[in-house]
């Protein structure tokens, strides 16, 4: 790998070399270096672009990274990655993708992760997106993940898209067994005339499973968001949405929260908040040296952690 995607590796997992334990680094399309352990397994897929994770049940304190790199402009994927988490696993893994575009056309990743988590595994799904260049061509991501949460099975998932993405698509739909819980933290920024729609749908169908979903966003200069969430209460559960927006400059943002009791016994919520960095926040900043600018990157810094 060259500098260019090495610190894009850096950018979307963290890393500045190989990881320990299980591993599959794509760049450009094709594999740039893989690793399986005794307790987790990851096979090239034979009917299409992707791989298949297995972990064992019993797998606790392991990871994987499957970090995705793009330099060549032009160049348009659909990777499929299913992940099988076996019973009582404890796991991280993490993925995101980095386009750098420096051509006149456009690059674009399209990454569709299904988890099949078994009963009473605990999973932390961590996924960055970021993109950089200065050509004309777009830098496009449409993220697609679907969870099956079998019973007691948890499950946090930590998505962010920072910096540098033209345009997004970002579609997640999970459905929950008995006692199953699903965390989702959504952290996004969008600039100039970028475009960002993210859409959730979950079906809470176990008894005593719940959903919680939490998106901050940031829309600056003429760009455009989109958040939809719907949660389907279908048996004693509890279902939370709330996105929290701040909208700057000639920016445009859309709130769609949306809910569904077909039991009784269902509680579901929803929350929607948009508006513009607080004055009293500015001067209170200024007042201990910031200038307003470095007071509104302090305050948006800390609003989308």
């Amino acid at each position: 790998m060259d500098a260019i995607e090495k610190n894009m590796l850096k950018e979307v997992a963290d890393l500045d070399s190989l990881p320990t334990g299980a591993y599959n680094i794509r760049a450009n399309g094709v594999s740039a270096g893989r690793n399986s352990t005794a307790n987790i397994d990851i096979i090239t897929k034979e009917d299409k672009p992707g791989i298949d994770i297995r972990i064992k049940p019993g797998t606790k304190k392991e990871s994987v990274h499957i970090p995705v790199v793009i330099s060549a402009t032009g160049l348009k994927e659909s990777v499929y990655n299913d992940f099988y988490i076996g019973e009582d696993c404890d796991v991280v893994i993490v993925a995101g993708c980095g386009i750098h575009n420096c051509g006149g056309q456009d690059s674009r990743h399209d990454g569709i992760h299904t988890f099949y988590v078994g009963k009473n595994a605990k999973v932390r799904y961590i996924e960055k997106h970021y993109g950089e260049g200065d050509g004309e061509g777009k830098r496009l991501m449409n993220p697609q993940t679907v969870v099956h949460l079998e019973e007691g099975a948890q499950m946090i998932m930590e998505t962010a898209q920072i910096s540098g993405i033209d345009d997004t698509l970002r579609q997640t739909t999970a459905d929950l067994a008995a006692g199953a819980s699903l965390d989702i933290r959504e952290s996004i920024m969008t600039t100039g005339t970028q475009n960002s729609v993210s859409e959730f749908c979950a079906d809470l169908n176990g008894e005593n499973c719940s959903c919680n979903i939490v998106s901050r966003t940031v829309a600056r200069d003429n760009s455009t968001q989109h958040y939809t969430s719907r949660l389907n209460g279908n048996n004693i559960c509890a279902g939370h949405t709330e996105c929290d927006s701040i909208i700057m400059n000639q920016a445009q943002v859309l709130a769609t929260p949306e809910l569904k009791a077909s039991s009784t016994e269902a509680s579901l919520i929803h929350e929607a908040a948009i508006g513009k960095i607080a004055g009293e926040q500015l001067i209170k900043l200024m007042t201990l040296g910031l200038t307003e600018e470095e007071a509104e990157e302090q305050i948006i810094s800390g609003f989308l952690k």
